[in-house]
């Protein structure tokens, strides 16, 4: 590196004396002799080998945020200086670690999930991921682009909405025959509230059911409201006893989560070890294990993921996915029900533990994110390829037919598109690009496909959409799209939200309920099938 003489003040580093690297290869240095980090010190004009100033190195590897991926390459570069970068550094709190696992210790320690970690419990986490600082922080940065964990989010549940802001405060509007508002009341909402009840609580992750909803906070802790019972059907009655306001789930106190889903009869909840716990649904060891319906204590996930790292969790019909990280890379499990071939294994059966789906691996697909419909799923791969299977009925899974798909297929009239993120809901499916495109398919009932699906001479009906279509009513906002959230539920008519880089929603779909957030419809109207602005800023 050499220092000009523009005028420009020169960068300043500690004073280390110059020596070859293979000195420091081969004569490592002293307990006594350990470095001190430093990014400045005496001006030395002219050159300096690498080794002669790691500090500034690893300060530099951890400022640019790379990612674990380069992070690697430096150790396995062919370059000379790949032994600079596998040889232990000699720095604190590990003098054994190289320079690149110092450097993703310490973007590790800038994730807010790893910051309130004891030392005990990241060295734990560190063994669960494979034994690298390096694949610790693969698995932080997975968990965060899947959930939008501390981002702003919509979540359309069954008849409700709940949105939450980029600093944690919590909406919610729609359908509140259960509490499922959180407000206090069983008064149904056509506009955003604010659950005021959570201030001084910062939530990071919200989920809806049907007449429930469950509240993720900073701390790992859990809030639900509305239905007392985390293993009622669906389609089962009010129940005998509703929570309006947001309460802490007690039985999950001792365990920090960071994600929840809510299938039928079950509801799982995600670890920030990446350890998978369910209540409910688990009579005739549906999940692994033997709970009656209403057991609301947490009951860990057992079989192949018990020592396999989770980063996603997905609810669909009775059966439940999870995106797991594996030092040979990303992978995706189910377990539940079936039906359909939803399970993805190329068969219709049943599964009570969790089960590798392998055809990622003969697609030569790297999972990134997975999203569990009512009645199919879908994944987006590393390569923006996106996979779809399960009951294609009205075209949810975007082939061009209705047929059921038992294994996961490739999308291929998305060939030219890089997805990004997946969504799915009751015969619905939505794709997000890299350029911020919306495109939809499935079932074109109650307009929440966001596409002009009416049929010309018959009201209220829709056609079916069996490929993806461009959503250009949502190219109109002239704004790129970040999220995409709709209803997954067989009960109720969907509606959907799409979420803007700047944090502005826009929602469309049925609406007779005030769950789009717009205020009350006109006389004889359900719905709105151009996306519309709500009044909430989500910055």
């Amino acid at each position: 590196m050499d220092a000009t003489a523009s005028g420009t003040p020169t960068i300043q580093y500690h004073n280390i004396p110059d020596q070859p690297i293979t000195t420091i290869v081969s004569n490592p240095v002293p307990t006594f002799e350990r470095r001190q980090r430093h990014c400045y010190g005496n001006s030395s004009p002219g050159e300096f080998p690498l080794a002669a100033n790691p500090s500034i190195v690893l300060h530099v590897l951890t400022t640019c945020n790379l990612v674990p991926q380069d992070l690697a390459k430096l150790e396995a570069s062919p370059l000379a200086t790949c032994s600079f970068f596998r040889q232990p550094a000699n720095f604190a709190p590990d003098f054994e670690l190289s320079i690149s696992e110092l450097a993703a210790l310490d973007i590790c320690r800038k994730r807010a999930v790893f910051k309130p970690m004891t030392n005990e419990e990241r060295q734990e986490m560190k063994q669960r991921c494979g034994g690298s600082w390096k694949l610790v922080l693969r698995f932080l940065l997975a968990g965060e682009a899947c959930s939008r964990r501390e981002k702003s989010q919509a979540i359309a549940g069954p008849g409700h909405s709940i949105v939450v802001t980029s600093k944690g405060a919590v909406y919610s509007f729609g359908s509140n025959n259960s509490g499922q508002l959180g407000l206090g009341t069983i008064e149904d909402e056509n506009r955003p509230r604010p659950i005021r009840s959570l201030e001084g609580i910062r939530v990071i992750q919200a989920t809806a059911g049907s007449g429930r909803t469950m509240l993720i906070s900073d701390t790992g802790h859990v809030y639900a409201f509305g239905k007392n019972s985390f293993g009622e059907a669906e389609y089962g009655g009010q129940g005998a006893h509703i929570v309006k306001t947001p309460q802490l789930v007690e039985s999950l106190k001792r365990i920090f989560v960071v994600q929840a889903a809510i299938g039928n009869f079950f509801t799982a909840v995600l670890s920030r070890e990446g350890r998978v716990y369910t209540f409910s649904w688990g009579n005739d060891g549906r999940l692994g294990h033997q709970t009656e319906l209403n057991d609301v204590e947490p009951r860990p996930l057992l079989g192949a993921l018990e020592n396999i790292p989770v980063v996603q969790i997905a609810a669909g019909y009775c059966y439940l996915l999870a995106l797991a990280c594996q030092p040979s890379g990303m992978s995706v499990y189910s377990v539940g029900c079936g039906l359909g071939g939803k399970l993805g294994h190329g068969t219709r059966t049943d599964e009570k533990y969790p089960r590798l789906i392998e055809q990622f691996q003969l697609l030569n697909l790297q999972p990134t994110v997975v999203a569990a419909g009512a009645w199919h799923a879908a994944v987006v791969g590393r390569d923006g390829r996106v996979c779809t299977w399960g009951w294609g009925r009205y075209g949810c899974l975007g082939h061009g037919n209705d047929e059921c798909e038992s294994a996961p297929k490739v999308v291929e009239s998305l060939s030219k598109v890089k997805a990004v993120h997946v969504a799915t809901g009751d015969y619905t499916t939505f794709v997000l690009s890299d350029n911020g495109d919306v495109y939809s398919f499935g079932c074109g009932e109650s307009a929440s496909l966001g596409l002009d699906t009416a049929i010309e001479g018959e009201v209220g009906r829709h056609r079916n959409v069996m490929a993806p279509e461009l959503v250009t009513s949502l190219k109109e906002v002239n704004e790129r799209v970040v999220q995409i959230g709709l209803t997954n539920s067989i009960y109720w008519n969907a509606h959907t939200f799409a979420l803007t880089e700047s944090g502005k929603l826009y929602a469309f779909g049925s609406g007779d309920k005030g769950q789009l957030g717009i205020g009350g419809l006109p006389e004889n109207q359900s719905e709105r099938g151009n996306p519309e602005r709500v009044d909430i800023d989500l910055s």
